[in-house]
């Protein structure tokens, strides 16, 4: 009896913590782009037109992004207010860590893009040893949870520093490089359903290059027409991003159409 009531407690357990993952789904990679784009523009409203410069932003960002991940590792179920917050803020972290080696420490963008890519790799490699699994659809322990928000964080972090380096450095512009970082996630998406390509390792390339599509797009939207934007500016872009991202996930929150299959059972019924 104790062994089964053991037994019982933990898949309950691992039922609510698939709670906090949300299915990927068409809504998922919205979402995620969007909350990029708001991730580039924010960072440059906050640091350039709110003058608070690029260390107390990333303090005020750094701060604001600890107190949501401790929601988000406390709930017990996912909530997608929360976790969709977590990755708002951790897109706006991810910019400001790679501005900063950038901008203030004078690090090359070829630089920091092989670092943040040695260092997402070295997190993946550490994440498989422990637990055997790259798949977001088994986060079933806090300590995957970990890898799993650490492993976004590098995915931002390199998104940035990767897109700066193809807007910027190999001078593509903000608009061609949208579209090359579109490419290559349809490529990945044509792979995995055509040619059988791995589905874990799909999803983190096509996560970690929708960063740099979001930001291209946040920077061609916001930019002046003389550097080859819209002109729309920092603040315009990231309130009507911002309001999409509310408007879905109130819709989410309502539809829980993003609710994995698995955790839509309850613990009870186990």
């Amino acid at each position: 009896m104790t062994t089964d009531m053991y037994a019982s407690g933990a898949r309950s357990r691992q039922r609510q913590m698939l709670n906090k993952v949300p299915e990927v789904t068409l809504y998922f990679w919205v979402i995620k782009v969007l909350c990029t784009t708001v991730g580039e523009t924010a960072a440059d409203l906050l640091n350039d037109n709110l003058g608070m410069g690029l260390t107390n932003t990333s303090y005020l960002m750094g701060a604001l992004l600890v107190v949501s991940l401790v929601f988000q590792f406390r709930a017990r179920a996912y909530v997608p207010g929360v976790y969709w917050l977590s990755v708002v803020l951790i897109s706006v972290v991810g910019t400001l860590i790679s501005d900063n080696l950038t901008d203030n420490l004078a690090v090359p963008l070829e630089t920091t893009t092989a670092v943040f890519g040695v260092a997402l790799a070295g997190t993946f490699i550490v994440w498989y040893a422990s637990e055997r699994t790259l798949s977001i659809h088994s986060i079933l322990s806090t300590r995957r949870e970990a890898f799993y928000w650490l492993a976004i964080l590098f995915t931002f972090a390199l998104g940035t520093a990767a897109g700066d380096l193809a807007a910027e450095k190999l001078n593509l512009g903000y608009w061609l490089s949208a579209v090359v970082f579109a490419a290559l996630i349809a490529a990945v998406a044509v792979a995995h359903r055509t040619l059988d390509f791995d589905a874990v390792w799909s999803f983190w390339i096509a996560y970690v290059l929708t960063r740099p599509l979001g930001a291209s797009l946040g920077d061609y939207l916001s930019q002046p027409l003389a550097d080859g934007g819209l002109g729309l500016g920092t603040v315009g872009t990231s309130v009507l991003f911002l309001l999409v991202i509310l408007g879905l996930v109130v819709f989410l929150t309502r539809t829980r159409r993003d609710v994995t299959q698995e955790a839509a059972v309850s613990p009870q019924e186990g």
